[in-house]
């Protein structure tokens, strides 16, 4: 069977050249009118679609972008759009909370991720969000402009807004429960490792300061001596008439008294003074007051070292095996916070510690070191309490108590577990590897 193919030609294309050139363009458009894929008209296409494009031009309910404003009219006659405008119809505030939601969302993830709490300026945020092909436009949204949206995010409390010349500048306001939680747990760490030299010497500095307070009180004013009448005369009252008529009196009681009993009496005056007066001491007397002063001195001279006193008076917790941690920055920055074994210890309070980095050995008391919590499931070593000297393994902490759980492993408390043990009463048992 055989069929008869017509072709009918444009006017203008009248050669065999053109008529071929026809049969090209047409081969490669499909029967929607829309080019083929991989030819170059396609290709063509998506360079011209590639990136972004007029916001005119964008219909936000059909996600689609059109090129110019034929494409745009051609799409919103189309039955697609018409249905996708119905479905808008019956709950508009639906959907434009739904994009609002969407472009606040997309917003303040960018804003947390790229600048953190740093404020920067609001248009520079919206230039980087746009920058994505599928991002929701804003006049899908509830807000008009840009400037209604920043004014929006500040009443809410999400961002600290303020306006300047150059234009309205966001900061973000991070309330996130985990991010609030490390900064709760970073300040009891800070104030858990303020040492005891730096609570005397905030002590000292309030005692200087209290008695430069009471100096300034206690100061003397001197004024300039001013008589407010120069005119009136200067009188003196020196009130010497009573001390002449009392002078007087006494010599005419010496002139009546008798002279016999005026000498027993002066000998019972010189007798009570004899008894009265001081007996020669010996030498040891003196030496054990001497002694007494010297101490008494001392301890005025060095309050440093009656607190140091008073801290040996807690019970020793050093032991042999353990790892502990240099609190004291006596001995620089270089041996600040480093861990070490505990290798021997000297008078229950003192020891001579490895560093576990350097090797280096020192020679520390136990006011200048702290225990070390391990991680859970490792060996620990009980300092003090009932359960002193047993070996345990941490099961659980409890950083809002300073506390752990533990399991003892050393007999006659086998598989025992104790709970709120203080995190000075164990520490972590060194394991030669």
């Amino acid at each position: 069977m055989f069929l008869n193919i017509f072709f009918v030609l444009p006017e203008s294309q009248t050669s065999l050249s053109n008529f071929s050139e026809y049969l090209f363009i047409e081969n490669l458009k499909t029967h929607d009118g829309e080019a083929r894929k991989r030819t170059p008209k396609d290709i063509a296409n998506r360079m011209k679609a590639k990136g972004l494009q007029k916001l005119r031009w964008y219909c936000q309910m059909c996600q689609k972008q059109c090129r110019d404003e034929n494409g745009f009219k051609c799409h919103t006659t189309s039955e697609g759009h018409q249905r996708q405008l119905l479905l808008f119809a019956e709950d508009p505030d639906k959907y434009l909370d739904s994009f609002s939601e969407e472009f606040f969302d997309g917003y303040i993830s960018l804003l947390k991720r790229r600048f953190g709490t740093k404020r920067v300026h609001a248009n520079n945020v919206y230039q980087e969000y746009i920058h994505d092909r599928e991002h929701v436009h804003m006049n899908a949204t509830k807000w008009e402009t840009l400037t209604e949206f920043v004014k929006w995010l500040g009443k809410e409390g999400h961002c600290i807004v303020d306006e300047t010349e150059k234009g309205w500048y966001v900061a973000y306001v991070d309330r996130d429960p985990e991010t609030l939680l490390k900064q709760q747990r970073k300040q009891k760490r800070e104030k858990f490792e303020k040492d005891e030299e730096e609570r005397f010497q905030d002590f000292i500095n309030k005692q200087v300061e209290m008695g430069q307070l009471k100096g300034q009180k206690g100061k003397e004013e001197f004024t300039e001596l001013k008589r407010e009448d120069e005119e009136s005369a200067i009188t003196l009252n020196l009130k010497l008439a009573s001390k002449a008529k009392e002078t007087v009196k006494d010599l005419k009681k010496e002139s009546l008294i008798n002279p016999l009993k005026f000498l027993s009496s002066q000998k019972v005056k010189e007798k009570k003074k004899e008894t009265n007066a001081p007996k020669k001491r010996s030498a040891f007397l003196d030496l054990i007051e001497e002694e007494q002063r010297r101490k008494k001195q001392q301890k005025h001279d060095s309050p440093a070292e009656e607190a140091n006193s008073k801290i040996k008076a807690e019970p020793p917790w050093i032991a042999k095996n353990i790892i502990v941690k240099v609190i004291t920055k006596e001995l620089g920055s270089k041996y600040y916070k480093e861990k070490g074994v505990v290798r021997d210890v000297i008078d229950n309070y003192v020891a001579i510690i490895k560093l576990i980095d350097c090797g280096t050995k020192l020679k520390l008391d136990q006011v200048h070191l702290e225990t070390v919590v391990p991680n859970i499931g490792r060996d620990v070593l009980i300092l003090s309490g009932k359960y002193k000297g047993m070996k345990a393994t941490l099961k659980s902490i409890e950083e809002e108590k300073f506390s752990a759980s533990l399991e003892i492993i050393s007999e006659p408390y086998t598989k025992k577990i104790v709970t709120e043990i203080p995190y000075e009463h164990f520490s972590k048992l060194f394991v030669d590897k």
